[in-house]
């Protein structure tokens, strides 16, 4: 019999796989991957939701994330130009305008949902993180 965690592991590992893959393709991202794994290992796997959240590479972005709802200013300008680009390398060499309809219908409340983030986290006047929405 399946259990639940496992079906957590499984997805989680899936989440991990696809965000490495974004790594090496533009238009894949790799850090709602590793944030869906983050919180896919959180459901199945302490060990695994610690060896994530304290990764060299992705552990300061999940934990920003988490943390105090943190979108870096590389990675926001990084996920538009990725917008840009995919839109329009798909103008130039495909013919269907309904894939940049798409592509667009997409991007827009994406990009103004990654831009409305906090680039970096506010402090209280006590000096303490606040998170965002606080």
């Amino acid at each position: 019999m399946v259990r639940v965690s496992h079906i957590y592991l499984a997805l989680g590992w899936l989440s991990v796989g696809f965000g490495v893959v974004g790594i090496f393709l533009p238009l894949l991202p790799t850090t709602p991957f590793m944030l869906l794994a983050a919180w896919l290992f959180a459901k199945g796997s302490p060990r695994l939701h610690d060896w994530i959240c304290n990764h060299p590479q992705f552990g300061t972005s999940i934990r920003q994330w988490n943390d105090h709802g943190v979108i870096s200013r590389r990675a926001k300008m990084l996920a538009i130009l990725a917008f840009v680009v995919v839109i329009a390398a798909s103008l130039i060499f495909i013919e269907s305008r309904w894939v940049v309809m798409i592509q667009l219908l997409v991007a827009i409340p994406v990009s103004v949902f990654i831009l409305s983030r906090p680039s970096e986290a506010r402090l209280s006047e006590a000096g303490a993180p606040v998170k965002a929405g606080e």
